[in-house]
């Protein structure tokens, strides 16, 4: 019967938004060429067939997708140039053989399975990319021979064809050059992150500090479950942290929850995700921070706040290592490094019956006492030294030193605020200072007063100024290793006034020259 007119084209039409939906279906490149493939035999019967690409590593062309290739065909290696597939990828003009077994050039690489049993079509154009007109491979079909067969018509077809897969190409070479880079950036940061979480980059060098880092390092190649403690801002997080990416999971998740952040009503679907439709708003399900931490570390940040409820729950994670989310009945493995960490006291909270023993039993397997910046004040000037330069930086300020009298302060202080509070007062004397050294008046007015401090006294005016001269000295002094003339040139005054007030107030300057 023959066919009604323009039944071809609405045919054509018809395979063309297959082909766009094969090539725009989410699957991998090759499987979406394999697929082309397999529409182009079904609509014209193809004897064979094969898309051919140009690998940019060896500079050869090799078979991506096939339909009716025998195994040796499929592996073919062609030289650009080579034979009429090479041709065509050379010169990115499309090629017509109406009868391949005239044609010389036809190598039969490909190992075509019916050439030697009847005669075939071939036809190849180029996959071209749309601003170089490179061609980066080609379309070749052998289609039983027919006399008076429209060749031109058909090449027209196939040229749709192979400007969607060009278009695909690129945009598979576009993802896969994002997800590279993405890659190679996780890869650094993550090396970032263990850097910055080494123990060599954690600053304090005092004897309680060390006895930390002794802990550390015990624990943090093994799966148990630590709870840090220690008072706010003394730098659990950080403990938390170098645990983790000193850990053999350190190439996976680190996730942190801070359980006094959260709501009680919100803790327990954060922790354990939560069902569709396990409470009005619910219209998807969604994982929770056990689930996203997967394979790697949780952190829980003051964990004497969790409810009773949620206590139950974790519970039963750290004893089975499942869950259920909540309105879910399935239960839930998972693979989690838990670390804890609480600046309240766990067994008062037992007491009082607010946290549970049992539980308090699975934290406290491996404590580790972050001690207060009180009990370790030769890290003090470490940390401040370290803080100075950070917010030099992130200040873009050459703030170069701290002078001896704010030195004098920062060691007097007892800091209640701890680490946090330093760095809180460093950055603050960081804006305020004019020049390239911290004087005291940069300090916070807290760390001055006698009621911070309990050394600072009250001074009369002549005190203060002698204090802020003696300041000067001694920065000059320091600056030129105790050299009275280069100070005194620095100060715009003379040897002899310099002379005169270094033995005024007692200053050493034979410290200064080490």
């Amino acid at each position: 019967m023959a066919k009604a007119p323009g039944s071809t084209d609405i045919q054509r039409l018809e395979t063309l938004a297959e082909v766009n939906d094969a090539l725009a279906g989410g699957s991998s490149l090759r499987a979406a060429l394999q697929r082309v493939m397999q529409l182009l035999d079904r609509r014209d019967s193809v004897v064979c067939g094969s898309i051919t690409l140009l690998s940019p590593d060896s500079g050869l062309l090799h078979v991506e997708a096939s339909e009716g290739l025998t195994p040796e065909g499929r592996s073919a290696r062609y030289a650009v140039g080579e034979g009429v597939t090479g041709r065509v990828v050379e010169t990115a003009k499309p090629v017509i053989v109406p009868r391949a077994s005239k044609e010389p050039m036809f190598l039969n690489r490909a190992r075509r399975k019916n050439l030697d049993r009847r005669d075939i079509s071939f036809i190849c154009v180029p996959i071209k990319t749309r601003k170089s007109k490179k061609s980066v491979g080609a379309i070749s079909i052998d289609l039983p021979f027919e006399k008076g067969r429209d060749y031109q018509r058909y090449v027209k077809f196939l040229d749709v064809v192979a400007t969607m897969i060009a278009q695909a190409i690129r945009v598979n070479h576009l993802v896969d050059a994002e997800r590279q880079r993405l890659t190679e950036e996780n890869v650094h940061l993550r090396g970032e992150l263990k850097e910055r979480y080494d123990f060599a980059n954690i600053v304090g060098t005092s004897g309680p500090m060390r006895q930390v880092y002794a802990q550390v390092s015990q624990v943090a190649s093994a799966n148990t479950t630590v709870l840090v403690r220690g008072e706010s801002g003394t730098g659990k997080e950080l403990i938390a942290h170098a645990i983790h990416y000193n850990s053999p999971r350190a190439k996976k998740p680190f996730v942190k929850v801070s359980c006094a952040a959260l709501p009680d009503s919100l803790i327990e679907s954060e922790l354990f995700g939560y069902e569709r439709g396990a409470f009005t708003g619910a219209q998807t399900r969604k994982k929770g921070r056990f689930e996203l931490a997967q394979g790697g570390t949780l952190f829980l940040d003051e964990i004497g706040d969790l409810n009773p409820s949620t206590q139950v729950k974790l519970l039963r994670v750290l004893q089975e290592r499942e869950f259920e989310r909540l309105g879910g009945t399935e239960p839930v493995k998972v693979d989690v490094r838990l670390i804890a960490a609480t600046n309240a006291s766990l067994e008062k909270a037992i007491a009082a019956g607010t946290f549970r023993e049992d539980l308090h039993y699975r934290l406290n397997v491996f404590a580790i006492f972050v001690p207060p910046l009180r009990e370790r004040k030769t890290d003090v000037l470490l940390l401040a030294d370290h803080f100075l330069e950070r917010y030099g930086v992130e200040h873009g300020k050459q703030v170069r030193r701290i002078s001896t009298p704010a030195i004098d302060i920062l060691m007097a202080y007892h800091w209640p605020g701890n680490v946090r509070e330093l760095e809180n007062a460093i950055e603050r004397a960081m804006l305020v200072c004019d020049g390239s050294v911290i004087h005291a008046h940069d300090l916070p007015p807290s760390l001055q007063t006698a009621e911070a401090s309990g050394t600072v006294m009250s001074q009369s005016l002549a005190e203060a100024v002698e204090a802020y001269e003696r300041d000067l000295i001694e920065d000059a002094l320091k600056a030129t290793r105790g050299n009275r003339v280069k100070a005194a040139s620095l100060l715009r005054s003379t040897e002899r006034i310099v002379s005169y007030k270094v033995k005024k107030y007692e200053i050493d300057c034979a410290r200064y020259r080490n």
